[in-house]
């Protein structure tokens, strides 16, 4: 079979890999252009872009697939499948009639469940306990086709927004080979979802990483370990003897099951350092200060003489002028 992909993102370099070592022609690679990045705002090519320089395959940048230019593009390429990961446009429906099996997509959660841009975050951050992939069709409502296949994962206490994404970027591959094989065969089972299931996983903001204290430690731990790298559990810490402040991201932190008693207050260190939530109290692992690399949050409590009744306040709250 001759499959044309698209795709942009790391997440879906082990299944573009699994084709093109496969029996299967990769007739084809899209995806989108170079954008700028870093301190000096270079442009970046995508991750599949770097792949195929690497290996001397042919990728084709696309600003929008959609255009007459880009299908004829598409089409020329003569393929039978077009397979879609983490690819970052929507894709019409005259693009995917170019394919005499149609087009097919790998999405990082078990749908209905988690339909959008950042399954994997929104999975974490709610505390499941499995996730997987699907793979489904094309549809013109984002991630509502028909499932093909899906693989389900455990989510371990101790992974990350990382490891579960390279985790559920392994596991793709071989089941995508698996369903091609299946489509190629006529024997693809096509089961639609079940729309009373769904739940939404929409694009994530800055504001998604702002920790609310008042939540359960199991929460706010869950938001830590989900949003690492981006866009980070955020807090301010401030110095009670001192008044300063500064700007921190959480990376890691542990729950400690010990309940408050009245008085405690969310936000403020206890004893042992450990920080009083809603419910329960999280112990502080590794911290990066705004302007600084990621440190051991006890190297951070040396440098400020941190002492019990330091306190965390909402970064909301500290950008509404109240607290400081």
């Amino acid at each position: 079979m001759k499959i044309v992909f698209l795709g942009s993102s790391s997440f879906g370099l082990p299944s573009l890999e699994a084709i093109a070592d496969s029996r299967h022609t990769l007739a084809g690679v899209f995806t989108q252009p170079a954008r700028p990045a870093g301190r000096h705002r270079k442009p970046k090519p995508t991750d599949v872009a770097d792949w195929c320089a690497a290996k001397n395959i042919p990728c084709t940048e696309a600003d929008n697939i959609n255009t007459h230019q880009m299908r004829d593009k598409v089409a020329a390429c003569g393929g039978d499948l077009l397979v879609v990961i983490a690819f970052g446009q929507k894709i019409a429906q005259p693009v995917i009639d170019l394919f005499r099996f149609g087009a097919i997509n790998v999405h990082a959660s078990l749908l209905p469940r988690y339909r959008g841009a950042a399954p994997i975050h929104w999975a974490m951050m709610r505390g499941e306990s499995e996730t997987g992939v699907s793979i489904i069709t094309l549809a013109q409502r984002m991630d509502a086709g028909a499932v093909l296949a899906h693989k389900r994962l455990p989510i371990e206490l101790d992974d990350t927004f990382q490891t579960l994404h390279h985790k559920l970027a392994a596991l793709s591959a071989p089941v995508l080979l698996k369903t091609i094989e299946a489509i190629e065969a006529g024997q693809a089972e096509y089961t639609q979802q079940d729309e009373t299931l769904v739940t939404q996983a929409p694009r994530l903001t800055k504001e998604h990483g702002y920790i609310d204290w008042n939540r359960p430690a199991e929460e706010i731990a869950n938001q830590v370990r989900a949003l690492c790298p981006w866009p980070g559990a955020q807090s301010v810490y401030v110095s009670a003897q001192t008044g300063r402040s500064w700007r921190v991201t959480i990376c890691r932190a542990q729950v400690i099951d010990q309940q408050n008693d009245i008085a405690d207050i969310p936000g403020v260190l206890d004893d042992h350092f450990n920080v009083i939530c809603g419910w329960n109290r999280l112990k502080i692992l590794e911290v990066k200060p705004a302007g600084s690399d990621t440190m051991s949050f006890e190297a951070f409590a040396r440098g400020r003489n941190t002492r019990k009744g330091d306190l965390f306040l909402p970064i909301d709250r500290v950008l509404q002028g109240i607290g400081l």
